[in-house]
């Protein structure tokens, strides 16, 4: 009973200490709905004491707003509670037939699990020198030379649409599009080498790929030289296992040549492409059946296979610190269906999020405040509330992940927070430690702003100076 006294002098003074903060943010919310720039805007606030969750300021924190890439941070706390921040993705590479005078009479299978870390660059181990090099080791190790078959991939227990619902066409094409898939390869993204004009309105010509999908895609460049320090305003359009696409938009003159990325629409096929080129850049010889229908009809395994490799992901948290700290819609994406994949047995984005949202729905979140379909926030078509947001980052703070949860939260304005930014949406949630030690909670999103992304980002962090 004596503690009583000492908690409700506790919540008193944190109430005293919010007022100020309260008025001013009153104050600048409604300097900012007269702004000439959100005369036609939805404007949510969600501002709480992050130690006793009292409610320091709200302005419509139960509207359903676009969140854009603010929504990771649901998608980041759901795979750390659903999944376990020690998890690692397991991909298999194994064989069918059998191994007779230093050849493998049968075809070498990559069984995935959804790694989206594969070929990537981010980690020493996940290299695609690295993958390639083990590969060629455990061939070596069992004093094969020859493969008489085909290399091929299991992508069963995985859902053939790999790019969520509601993505747009403007996106899908573009790196940032990228979906998860059972294997993934290289973040599932090539760079587009092009070469600009010397004079203004001059076409704009395709070098390379890197890696390659030539004989993959056949990519149409419609792009055109613009003025120097014009930057990258191309658009690559390519749907997901699309074999034509067209780059549209212009680059910027003054360079021999400039660098776009691209999302690969059969990274499976890349690697597998990749795989034999090692082989033969090693001397070891691949004689394929006669009735090989391609490089797509080729990769579908149709065997179980005995194991010759395996290759684990780096784990959750380490995954995670990419893709809060950088965006990386890929990773957000292959989570919400390794939770799926987990629980039902089959990697489904609708599944995924189904689970994510019963998760939240018993922890303070109604599920219509979870009106999401993606694990990224690109879709323009997600709604949440800021009131949802709050309630996730509040929940993470008393977990023994949280750590790497918050490092994993980029520093922006001096603050710890997840931005997110699509057209015509601005957005922030994360954490602020004031000058006098008050610690807050917040979520903050601005839906169909006018005029400059920019000005408006510094008219959000000005707002947000308050609480500082």
């Amino acid at each position: 009973m004596k503690l009583f006294p000492v908690f409700a002098l506790m919540i008193f003074s944190g109430m005293l200490n919010a007022q100020p903060a309260m008025e001013q943010l009153k104050a600048a919310m409604s300097r900012m709905e007269k702004d000439e720039q959100f005369i036609h805007a939805s404007i949510s606030l969600f501002v709480v004491d992050a130690k006793t969750g009292q409610v320091v300021f709200e302005k419509d924190a139960q509207r359903g707003l676009a969140p854009a890439s603010t929504q990771k941070v649901i998608t980041s706390v759901s795979a750390f509670e659903l999944l376990g921040q020690a998890y690692r993705y397991n991909t298999t590479v194994g064989f069918t037939g059998s191994i007779a005078e230093q050849q493998l009479n049968g075809d070498l299978v990559i069984t995935g699990s959804g790694d989206p870390t594969l070929g990537s660059w981010r980690w020493t181990a996940t290299s695609e020198n690295k993958i390639l090099d083990n590969i060629l080791t455990a061939l070596k190790q069992k004093n094969i030379r020859q493969v008489n078959g085909v290399v091929t991939t299991n992508l069963r227990h995985w859902e053939t649409q790999s790019t969520a619902r509601g993505w747009t066409w403007e996106d899908m094409g573009n790196y940032y599009g990228a979906g998860a898939r059972a294997v993934n390869w290289h973040e599932n993204q090539y760079d587009l080498v092009l070469a600009p004009g010397k004079v203004i309105g001059d076409d704009v010509k395709i070098v390379k790929t890197v890696p390659s999908i030539q004989g993959l895609v056949e990519l149409n460049s419609e792009l055109k030289t613009a003025g120097a320090g014009t930057g990258d305003n191309a658009v690559i359009y390519l749907p997901e296992y699309g074999t034509v696409g067209y780059v549209r938009g212009t680059v910027p003159t003054g360079k021999q040549t400039f660098t776009i990325k691209g999302s690969i629409p059969v990274p499976h096929v890349v690697m597998e492409k990749s795989i034999r080129d090692m082989m033969a850049e090693n001397d070891i010889k691949m004689i394929s059946p006669a009735n090989t229908t391609g490089p797509v009809g080729a990769s579908i395994a149709k065997h179980e296979s005995v194991t010759l490799l395996e290759i684990a992901s780096p784990s959750l948290d380490s995954i995670n610190y990419w893709f809060l700290r950088e965006s990386v819609n890929l990773f957000g994406e292959a989570f919400v269906k390794t939770i799926a994949l987990k629980q039902k047995g089959f990697a489904a984005t609708d599944s995924g999020l189904a689970i994510i949202r019963y998760f939240w729905s018993s922890r303070g979140i109604q599920k219509s405040a979870l009106n999401i379909i993606d694990g990224s926030g690109l879709s323009p078509a997600n709604r949440t509330t800021t009131h949802a947001l709050v309630t996730v980052m509040q929940y993470a703070k008393d977990k023994s992940w949280y750590p790497a949860f918050y490092h994993a939260l980029p520093l922006m304005n001096g603050i710890k927070m997840k931005s997110g930014y699509i057209s015509g949406v601005r957005s922030y949630t994360g954490y602020i430690k004031s000058a006098k030690g008050q610690e807050y909670t917040f979520a903050f999103i601005v839906n169909n702003f006018s005029g400059s992304a920019g000005s408006v980002r510094e008219k959000m962090w000005k707002l947000l100076d308050i609480l500082k």
